[in-house]
């Protein structure tokens, strides 16, 4: 059996156990630098998809850049990826979300306690949660630069409903789900009863560590204390049988294009 293959087996299993994975290997320096330039290049833009930290013009993530963007556009198709999406999803994949959350020096605001598929379902329709986030370190990141956290198991739990009605409402409004005013959060409270049964674990690494997590998993990350940025790209690949019944939203958040994705023929970004 190859290493890969084996590498792909033990992510499965503790994808399936634990909610996430972190690779062992690192992604290249040279598509790492690659795509550094573009979120560079891309944040200086104004466009709809470069959204800022509330009341600044300080960026906060930037939204389906593989849509204009020729190296993130060729990052999706990366046969590492996608022979990872497929592993832990079971079927072909489309990318239904693509995004660079990015922690400013010294001001990128904290991601409140939630779990990603509660807004895909409320708000998009999506009828399961077999999709998969895949996260690339863009930087390296470590405690103090406000690294994401996740709760292990917790992907087991279905949707954690908030106990107040008018939270679980969808709204529409796009603007509500990408800023530190979190909609759809898992209270506090409970995230933290969660956390003394359960453990938490900062997902910390140079830069180009690839980490897998589950859709349902509680997950959060805090303020960004330190003067090193922390710059996160995420790829949310879905399988082409879980479309949305009502994407309304941009499709920059919402990605329309339901083919399966076709590997690199050169196996490179």
């Amino acid at each position: 059996m190859s290493r890969a293959v084996d590498v792909l087996l033990e992510a499965k299993d503790k994808y399936d156990r634990d909610g996430w994975f972190q690779s062992p290997e690192l992604l290249a320096k040279s598509l790492i630098g690659e795509l550094r330039e573009s979120v560079e290049r891309i944040s200086l833009q104004t466009r709809p998809e470069v959204v800022y930290e509330k009341g600044s013009r300080i960026v906060r993530a930037i939204h389906g850049c593989h849509a204009f963007d020729e190296a993130c556009a060729r990052l999706v198709r990366l046969p590492a990826l996608l022979d990872l999406a497929h592993a832990l999803i079971g079927e072909p994949v489309y990318v239904y979300q693509f995004k660079v959350n990015l922690k400013q020096p010294y001001a990128g605001a904290a991601w409140p306690w939630h779990q990603d598929y509660a807004f895909w379902n409320r708000e998009d329709g999506m009828p399961s949660d077999r999709v998969v986030n895949l996260a690339i370190f863009l930087d390296d990141t470590y405690e103090g630069n406000g690294p994401l956290q996740v709760i292990p198991g917790t992907h087991r739990l279905g949707i954690i409903e908030p106990g107040d009605e008018r939270m679980i409402r969808a709204t529409g409004d796009w603007r509500k789900h990408v800023s530190a005013d979190l909609e759809h959060t898992v209270p506090l409270e409970y995230a933290e009863r969660l956390i003394e049964e359960r453990g938490k674990f900062l997902l910390v690494g140079a830069s180009g560590t690839l980490c897998a997590f589950h859709p349902s998993i509680v997950h959060s990350s805090s303020d960004n204390l330190s003067g090193n940025r922390r710059a996160l790209l995420l790829i949310t690949y879905n399988s082409v049988n879980n479309v949305p019944a009502h994407p309304n939203r941009p499709e920059f958040l919402v990605g329309r294009d339901t083919a399966p994705v076709v590997g690199l023929e050169d196996g490179r970004a």
